[in-house]
């Protein structure tokens, strides 16, 4: 029976620590697909920033980025939501009148705003992201629907700008920030949106990630895998917890699970 499999990126495919796919994760998915299986991401980051796939581009059939905001095939849109009006404007002027960083994101760019070493430590030294934009107006950037606002926010913060949002999505894997998105928009529903365009069933999903926001991912799929890096919370929400990232974590869980 043909598996859709739904891979988290930073902590989960990609090692925090080398900054690549371990070898043995290339091979396996390699074997997945010779299987004729599917090989989805699933992400936060949008699409400008996934700069860490170059090995197993060849052997994606779709990505869930943003959150679930933007899903594509190909050059097949699945779904697109983006925010309303009124909460883009709240989520700004709290930006601005508290001088803490955000990053705004439409569907091919984002615009740091407010940048500081919080960012940089993050997504450029952690994450080993090198190309974010801090010029573009960002008159520009609110041209195109805006599809995630990632906020450095602490949870006291978060908690009160809650208060004020009415259409938006909530999510946290990272202690310094959330990532906004348009309402209904998180991993799993967006990850369910790619495998109907595909024709396969919930039960025959299956799901990987670390973080918080794979929660909603790894609830949703048929399967779930957590990696042995992952937070307590993220465990619990899955079905199985394999092996580290770097220590043959995705291999491991797709031989015990027989896809190959």
């Amino acid at each position: 029976m043909q598996k859709a499999l739904f891979f988290d990126i930073d902590g989960t495919l990609v090692s925090f620590t080398t900054h690549k796919i371990p070898d043995s994760a290339v091979r396996a998915l390699a074997r997945a697909k010779e299987n004729g299986h599917k090989v989805f991401i699933a992400t936060g980051r949008p699409l400008c920033i996934i700069n860490n796939l170059c090995q197993i581009e060849h052997l994606i059939d779709g990505y869930v980025t943003t959150n679930g905001a933007f899903c594509f095939a190909g050059d097949h849109i699945i779904r697109q939501l983006q925010f309303s009006n009124a909460d883009i404007k709240t989520i700004l002027e709290d930006s601005r009148l508290k001088r803490y960083p955000t990053i705004v994101v439409n569907e091919d760019r984002l615009r740091v705003i407010h940048n500081n070493h919080t960012v940089q430590k993050i997504f450029v030294e952690q994450l080993n992201i090198r190309n974010l934009d801090y010029t573009t107006p960002l008159e520009e950037v609110l041209t195109k629907p805006i599809m995630q606002i990632t906020a450095f926010i602490g949870k006291i913060r978060e908690k009160r700008l809650k208060a004020h949002l009415h259409n938006t999505t909530v999510g946290r894997w990272h202690p310094a920030f959330i990532d906004l998105t348009p309402q209904g928009a998180d991993k799993g529903s967006g990850m369910l949106a790619m495998a109907t365009h595909f024709g396969i069933g919930k039960q025959d999903v299956i799901a990987f990630g670390d973080g918080g926001n794979d929660i909603p991912m790894l609830q949703a799929a048929g399967t779930s895998v957590a990696m042995g890096n992952a937070a307590k919370l993220t465990r619990d929400a899955a079905t199985i917890v394999t092996a580290h990232i770097d220590e043959d974590g995705i291999e491991k869980a797709l031989l015990q699970l027989k896809v190959i």
